[in-house]
């Protein structure tokens, strides 16, 4: 006995293959990007002393008085924008958050604290790239301290 055999049109069989292949390309370039991504950084907003740290990506706002300093200190630890506070009378220096645009934070600091003597970014890789060096300083690290 010989049995037919039902032909199915060709896209009726395609459809399904590549939407198969689709979904499998889609989890593969999710699974690689989330292996490439590098882990978030360790938040802590306390004020701690900046003896000991090199900054080469960060905010720096002076007061005229460590009392003023503190109390700006002390406010900054609810910054969603701040990663790490340093103290070093009278002034605070600030990492952000990987991803904070530092001259507009840092717009944004002078604004809130209009007593402030100045409020200054330290970015070495923009200051390096601007003034040509032939011998630049290593690369700031995404920790925003060497």
């Amino acid at each position: 006995m010989i049995f037919g055999v039902e032909e199915k049109p060709l896209v009726r069989v395609l459809v399904p293959v590549i939407t198969l292949a689709l979904a499998a390309g889609v989890g593969l370039a999710v699974g690689v990007a989330a292996l490439v991504r590098p882990p978030d950084l360790p938040v802590d907003t306390n004020p701690a002393p900046l003896a000991g740290h090199a900054l080469c990506a960060a905010v720096v706002v002076v007061f005229e008085s460590d009392a003023e300093m503190q109390a700006a200190a002390h406010s900054l630890h609810d910054d969603p924008k701040a990663r790490r506070v340093f103290v070093d009378p009278p002034s605070v220096s600030l990492l952000a958050v990987p991803g904070t645009d530092l001259k507009a934070w840092a717009q944004e600091l002078h604004a809130r604290y209009r007593k402030a003597e100045r409020v200054t970014v330290i970015d070495s890789d923009a200051t390096a790239a601007q003034l040509k060096l032939t011998a630049p300083p290593p690369k700031c690290p995404r920790e925003g301290e060497y």
